[in-house]
């Protein structure tokens, strides 16, 4: 994959209605990846301390949300600590992006991206 780094923001770099900001946060479900689209991968972790911290930062600023359809395509384990959680790090959700975006299969990009200790997994 080809990247380019910057110091300026997405905000100043792309128009407001082709960013789309992934937060686990969002109702909007993301069904498909639009190559006319800018996708945020979020670097906050705001799964307990400040919960939906990263929806709220997209809707400050006007953006469209979305989440990773985890629900969607997967059932919750049973666990010990009975933990579940659809908060992954920047390079689980860049897996899960690229997988899809080869395959066209929800279920094989979250195979690839979502560990088993997020206490989710594909049904049988």
């Amino acid at each position: 994959f080809q990247m380019d780094t910057t110091q300026e923001s997405y905000l100043d770099l792309f128009p407001l209605d082709a960013i789309v900001y992934l937060t686990p946060d969002s109702e909007n479900v993301l069904e498909d990846i639009d190559p006319n689209k800018v996708y945020v991968l979020g670097g906050l972790v705001d799964e307990s301390i400040h919960k939906k911290l990263t929806l709220q930062r997209a809707q400050e600023q006007s953006l469209q949300t979305a989440r990773l359809p985890i629900r969607e395509y997967m059932v919750k384990t049973v666990n010990t600590k009975n933990y579940h959680s659809e908060t992954l790090a920047i390079n689980q959700v860049f897996d899960v992006l690229s997988t899809y975006y080869e395959t066209r299969s929800w279920p094989a990009a979250l195979k690839a991206g979502v560990s088993s200790g997020k206490g989710y997994v594909l049904p049988d």
